[in-house]
């Protein structure tokens, strides 16, 4: 039996090799660091192998462009120096003052951050809505002026989710442009050009990069046209001519972490769901907000557009209120306390301050309660219990240390419940 094309090919044989031939000068598995800044010529404009200067193209990001491109579904994909600079690129490369940009209500602050104060005063508005509402997309687009429609699901960081077919039906039909930031799922748990939207764009600084050690954003877009030519073309005029681009070592990086993302995303999924369910009726916790819990409303539509598991994000309201909150993501010994998420090792973040300041004092600002965790890689039955003595810790309100010994045996047997009853 002949080996499958490369359209054929699995996610995880792509991840490995997509963009990341051998070397064929020295048969190098892994493909070298491209850490120049220019190429030398033949004779005038005549380039070795289309490589000029490093910011219109370099090798390793080339390669780590195919990858994201196969991975993702795409026609071409653009590697940044970060996620915003990613999202800049694409904004500015598709929108024109007085265009219109209609956003999911429960998005990145850093994003909101982007359309409000620095393309807003370039003449771009924009609309925030109930991404699960698709009635109230339709009804914030405005004939004359809505150019895009932004969407994040699962959301950050209340974990909703939205019909992303529900969006590019919209989008197709009142010719907007749908982006998808897919930072959370990742392509190895939802590929959103596969159901209609134009465009992905990535931290790549998250999942795909995965150990906390490299920044960097890209953007994917399906081969749609734009304008007089590819939106593809849009991306890649605005790439080279505002020069945000990912680094060599960077690219490289987030190449190698592509490599394993599929067998991370499961791990991050599977322990997500088992600290979900965990905490799932213990005192302290108001409520947990996973997509892979059935009681959670977006269960159903997740299952449907999400494959392999629902990701290694969730939060949790504290029914201790902001107080509460705040002892809580000082009080663990495991997760640590940061802004961002998407690597092996376990995080926690109090969004209303950290990642969603700049929607303080909006409709739209995050309550004090909430805490974000980005579940990694560690045993599960470590993380879940790491939790339940942070929770005990806010409940004597002394987040600094010592537990009565009848505390640690309660802890104990909840832990050795919740794994006896397989949580995963």
């Amino acid at each position: 039996m002949s080996a499958p094309t490369s359209a054929a090919r699995g996610f995880d044989t792509l991840a490995v090799h997509a963009g990341q031939e051998p070397d064929p000068a020295t048969g190098a598995v892994v493909p070298p660091v491209y850490q120049t800044s220019t190429f030398i010529q033949d004779d005038v404009n005549v380039l070795r192998a289309g490589h000029e200067y490093s910011r219109g193209s370099n090798p390793t990001r080339s390669g780590l462009q195919t990858q994201l491109a196969a991975l993702e579904g795409g026609s071409e994909a653009f590697a940044f120096a970060s996620g915003i600079a990613a999202e800049d690129a694409l904004l500015r490369a598709v929108l024109r003052p007085g265009d219109h940009v209609v956003i999911g209500s429960d998005s990145y602050g850093g994003t909101n951050r982007l359309l409000r104060d620095v393309l807003g005063p370039w003449g771009i508005t924009h609309t925030a809505v109930d991404a699960t509402d698709l009635n109230s997309v339709r009804a914030a687009i405005r004939s004359d002026a809505t150019a895009v429609l932004w969407l994040e699901t699962p959301s950050n960081p209340h974990l909703g989710i939205a019909d992303l077919a529900g969006w590019a039906q919209i989008a197709h039909e009142e010719r907007c442009l749908l982006v998808v930031d897919n930072t959370f799922a990742s392509p190895a748990l939802q590929r959103p050009l596969q159901l209609g939207a134009h465009a992905v764009v990535h931290s790549t600084t998250k999942y795909i990069g995965g150990h906390s050690d490299v920044l960097g954003g890209a953007v994917v877009v399906a081969d749609v046209p734009w304008q007089d030519g590819s939106l593809a073309q849009a991306v890649a005029f605005q790439q080279f001519a505002a020069g945000a681009v990912a680094g060599p070592q960077d690219c490289f990086l987030a190449a190698r972490g592509l490599k394993t993302l599929g067998l991370r995303v499961r791990q991050h999924s599977a322990n997500a769901l088992a600290v979900a369910r965990a905490l799932q009726g213990v005192p302290g916790v108001a409520e947990v907000l996973y997509p892979g819990l059935e009681t959670h409303p977006g269960h159903r539509l997740a299952a449907r557009q999400m494959t392999g598991g629902f990701g290694g994000v969730l939060s949790l309201r504290l029914s201790g209120g902001e107080a509460a909150a705040r002892r809580f993501v000082t009080s663990t010994e495991l997760f640590g306390l940061s802004v961002s998420l998407g690597g092996v090792e376990s995080l926690i973040c109090l969004p209303r301050e950290m990642t969603h300041a700049p929607l303080i004092g909006t409709p739209r600002e995050v309550a004090g309660d909430l805490v974000r965790l980005s579940v990694g890689i560690e045993d599960p039955d470590d993380l879940v219990a790491d939790l339940l003595q942070a929770l005990e810790r806010v409940g004597t309100g002394d987040p600094s240390g010592d537990r009565p010994a009848e505390q640690d045996a309660t802890r104990d047997a909840t832990v050795s419940s919740w794994a006896t009853a397989g949580a995963s």
